[in-house]
């Protein structure tokens, strides 16, 4: 089966130029956490409430000044659309994240796939069940 057949294919960017609070309004108006950063039609990064919080709030930042590409993480995990939903899988495994963004080809954003949507979409419970425990591996400390 296909990253494509399974991946929600409206996802909602934002500028790496908005402000903080712009983001944060998006992310409680869609009810989402992580929201993709795009310039024009390229992805650039990626920001989730966690780093508003963590990198901005905690910090004292004043979040109508603060801009996105300030705080975003600019290496995002993806995969290409028409790949196997289980290199998606071994991706989320391999990086421990429970989500990844859907490229085409010509690397323009045209989805996102969740560990939810791997569950559902694709009835493979050994799949999902090892993604999962993967993703929730603690990551451990390097001696």
């Amino acid at each position: 089966m296909l990253v494509s057949e399974v991946m929600t294919r409206r996802v909602e960017c934002i500028n790496p130029d908005a402000n903080l609070q712009e983001a944060a309004a998006k992310m409680k108006s869609l009810d989402i956490g992580p929201v993709p950063v795009c310039d024009n039609d390229r992805l650039v990064g990626m920001v989730t409430d966690r780093d508003i919080t963590v990198r901005a709030t905690a910090e004292g930042e004043d979040p109508k000044v603060i801009r996105v590409r300030d705080i975003m993480t600019p290496e995002v995990v993806w995969c290409f659309e028409d790949e196997d939903v289980g290199e998606a899988s071994r991706k989320m495994k391999e990086k421990q994240v429970r989500r990844l963004l859907v490229l085409n080809r010509d690397k323009r954003l045209v989805g996102i796939v969740s560990l939810g949507d791997l569950a559902i979409e694709t009835g493979d419970e050994k799949l999902t069940g090892k993604t999962l425990e993967a993703v929730s591996d603690p990551n451990r400390p390097s001696r």
